[in-house]
């Protein structure tokens, strides 16, 4: 048997073995530099990833496990039009051509910031009113409203706002929503403070009214508001002046809440959580208290008012020459 021959590979420098590794080096070399001279930058982005991952992870158990709606309010009409889902997480209310309903706040507050997240009637909602709103009780209440004018299909929303001192209104102020209410949920915001009110549409501002109180205008400051929220049906005046009417073929008509957020100062027994003049209150982490419109918020403000802004009670008076009140003479 012959004897077979071992195969023999040919020897490799050393340079063969350190140009294979030029490309590694090169990687840890890079990492190296940009871990130790840019190493807030790899903290900060490091820690945003986890901060990202946390909100959401939180974001979604909150999703699952529901909200405070069922702590924050109570259903006070409706005969069951109104109800509480998911935990809390939602809350619908409903008319029909036998009811509407409506939701009240168990709290009641002296000046703060609420928000709620709502989504409106789709279809024809022509003849409806669905409204969110503070107020106070008895005739010579107070009162900051928003209030949504249903319509016909394919017309736009109608914000109706208003501010009521001592019982009186008449401070109107109309818009059309710059999208579709219908489609998703949207941001209603109200801050109540000493100086002003501000109304907010998805943290856009788009009214201020002003205490003028030095030149004898009523400014609601004294008298503690709930939160109210009702769906009724008013086709006498809601739409187009009530020319349309509301189809009821098309009921049950639903407006869906959810997100509900205060931070505001809670009344019981004639007391304020927040202590005389704010005194228990971090005025830098609660700047709701002081805020007023910056330069940005100015902006935002006048755009809406030249763009969207369809009914000023300012105006209307001035027309029927029944005098400019002193509000008038600055943003209302």
């Amino acid at each position: 048997m012959g004897t077979q021959s071992r195969k023999t590979y040919p020897t490799r420098p050393p340079s063969f073995y350190l140009a294979r590794c030029i490309p590694l080096l090169v990687f840890l070399f890079v990492f190296a530099f940009l871990f130790f001279f840019n190493i807030d930058t790899f903290v900060y982005r490091t820690k945003s990833i986890a901060l990202n991952t946390f909100t959401e992870q939180s974001r979604l158990l909150m999703k699952a496990e529901g909200g405070t709606l069922h702590r924050d309010f109570d259903i006070t009409w409706g005969d069951g039009r109104g109800k509480i889902h998911n935990n809390g997480g939602l809350l619908t209310l409903s008319l029909d051509q036998n009811s509407g309903s409506g939701f009240r706040s168990r709290k009641e507050y002296l000046f703060g910031k609420i928000e709620i997240q709502i989504k409106l009637i789709a279809g024809n909602s022509a003849g409806t009113v669905t409204t969110y709103y503070l107020s106070s009780e008895g005739e010579n209440h107070d009162e900051i409203d928003f209030e949504f004018l249903g319509n016909s299909s394919g017309d736009p929303y109608t914000l109706h706002t208003n501010v009521y001192c001592q019982g009186k209104g008449n401070r109107e102020q109309q818009f059309y929503l710059w999208f579709d209410p219908t489609l998703d949920f949207h941001t209603y915001s109200i801050n109540w403070n000493p100086k002003r009110v501000l109304f907010y549409v998805d943290g856009t501002p788009i009214r201020e009214f002003k205490n003028l109180g030095s030149n004898g205008i009523p400014f609601p400051k004294n008298q503690p508001m709930r939160v109210y929220s009702s769906l009724w049906n008013a086709d006498d005046w809601a739409t187009r002046g009530g020319l349309v009417k509301t189809d009821w073929t098309k009921a049950p008509f639903t407006a869906s809440y959810r997100n509900y957020k205060a931070e505001a100062c809670v009344m019981s027994g004639g007391l304020s959580s927040c202590g005389t003049k704010f005194s228990n209150l971090n005025l830098t982490e609660n700047s709701w208290v002081t805020e007023k419109l910056n330069s940005t918020g100015l902006e935002g403000l006048k755009w809406v008012q030249k763009n969207h802004m369809v009914y000023n009670y300012c105006v209307d008076k001035m027309r029927f020459q029944e005098g400019l009140p002193p509000e008038c003479k600055t943003s209302s």
